[in-house]
């Protein structure tokens, strides 16, 4: 009997083991169940789906030769009779269960219909007609309906979502204001410094942001009430705060959950059930980027294909890259690695700043290893700087040339 692996989800992560599955030779049916109706796309590029640079179709992912079975709810897990329960009431059998269910956006306290923080969400708890998310294709032609009819948007979040949405709609023409709490764009991948910078191109094209601001509430009307006590009026606001693993259906299956479905360095979360991507939390971490899910997904069809069946997924390092238009950056490592308590280990700081030409470069490094990096404005040496990040790899004698053009080539 054909060997079946069912895969709930059909986003990156699931494209991505299903491609690698086949190309490793991997023996086996390999079905992909996706709620949405449309084939697996990168998310990634959504926000150029915004900008017109792409289409929807055009973010379309290989997914080898797996089934796509779209528009197709898994409703619940029976991992002791190894079925799925679909939407349409039928069960389908299974040998072996990959979760990729994802993760789904946080709406604030204030955004919401109910006027609640929404944790994973579910049809109408977005405030109808005002509020938007970008995650989905529909997501985002939803919003770019909106946005055909709207002079203002206000963004709730400035993480890399926030920033790269925004600019998209400053792109389409509209005013656009980005209400962030923490005191700098980004800060979980960048420093004040760079978020200063990040802050000032984002002025150029239109975009103004407040900082150490929260949104306390969002009327009928798009008015956006903050902390500080000022109104904004919008008319069209996008909830980007982050996202949150999606784990209901490994939750009432009886699986381990936390933040994300716990799995251990094999992706397993119990015997013939692995979960990856987005939904997935590994040694205390969810990642929640697609550098993290390819290389979950890699490693998963490596074991699963019997390519690899000793594999082992150790962890992802942090990495966050934003390249639209005048705005580019890429950033890795701890941003505030030179702010902690490195011990007896040296702590060496390297920066280039040119506010003129809106560029930055930093370089961190303990000992003789990069521990952050970011580059805003000039990506030139980016691929030198990733490439050692990556590998761990000792830095030069003279580590100033990893940030200066000549040191990328």
């Amino acid at each position: 009997m054909t060997r079946r692996i069912a895969v709930v989800g059909a986003g990156m992560a699931a494209a991505r083991f299903a491609e690698r599955f086949q190309a490793l030779g991997g023996d086996a049916e390999v079905t992909l169940y996706g709620a949405e109706p449309r084939a697996p796309y990168n998310r990634v590029l959504l926000a150029d789906v915004l900008t017109g640079r792409y289409t929807a179709d055009d973010l379309t992912l290989p997914a080898g030769e797996a089934q796509l079975r779209t528009g197709c709810e898994v409703t619940a897990l029976d991992v002791v009779a190894h079925t799925l329960h679909l939407a349409d009431g039928t069960q389908v059998p299974y040998d072996e269960l990959v979760l990729a269910t994802g993760a789904g956006p946080v709406v604030p306290e204030g955004a919401a219909a109910g006027r609640a923080p929404v944790r994973e969400p579910v049809a109408g708890a977005l405030r109808p007609g005002v509020v938007h998310v970008v995650r989905t294709a529909h997501d985002c032609e939803g919003l770019a309906a909106a946005a055909a009819r709207a002079h203002r948007a206000v963004v709730i979040g400035g993480g890399v979502l926030g920033v790269s949405v925004a600019r998209a709609l400053a792109s389409r023409g509209l005013r656009v204001t980005i209400v962030h709490q923490a005191p700098h764009l980004v800060e979980r991948a960048l420093d004040g410094a760079a978020g200063e910078l990040l802050r000032r191109g984002l002025a150029a094209l239109g975009v103004e942001t407040r900082t150490g601001s929260t949104v306390r509430a969002v009327d009928a009307d798009g008015r956006v009430a903050l902390s500080d006590g000022r109104t904004l009026d919008a008319g069209l606001v996008v909830a980007a705060c982050g996202v949150r693993p999606r784990t209901a259906l490994a939750r009432a299956a009886g699986l381990p959950v936390r933040t994300g479905v716990l799995v251990d360095d094999c992706l397993s979360c119990a015997p013939g059930v692995y979960a990856i991507g987005d939904c997935a939390e590994h040694r205390g971490r969810t990642h929640g980027t697609a550098g993290a899910a390819w290389e979950q997904a890699d490693v998963l069809a490596a074991r699963l294909s019997g390519a690899a069946p000793d594999a082992v997924y150790a962890g992802s390092r942090p990495y966050a890259r934003l390249s639209a238009g005048p705005l580019e950056y890429a950033a890795f490592g701890d941003p505030a690695a030179d702010e902690e308590d490195a011990g007896a280990q040296r702590v060496d700081v390297l920066r280039i700043a040119d506010a003129t030409r809106g560029a930055y470069k930093k370089l961190v490094l303990r000992g003789d290893r990069i521990a952050g990096a970011i580059l805003l404005g000039d990506l030139a040496t980016v691929g030198a700087l990733a490439r050692a990040y990556e590998r761990d790899e000792p830095v030069p004698a003279d580590p100033f040339h990893l940030l200066t053009s000549q040191g990328a080539s």
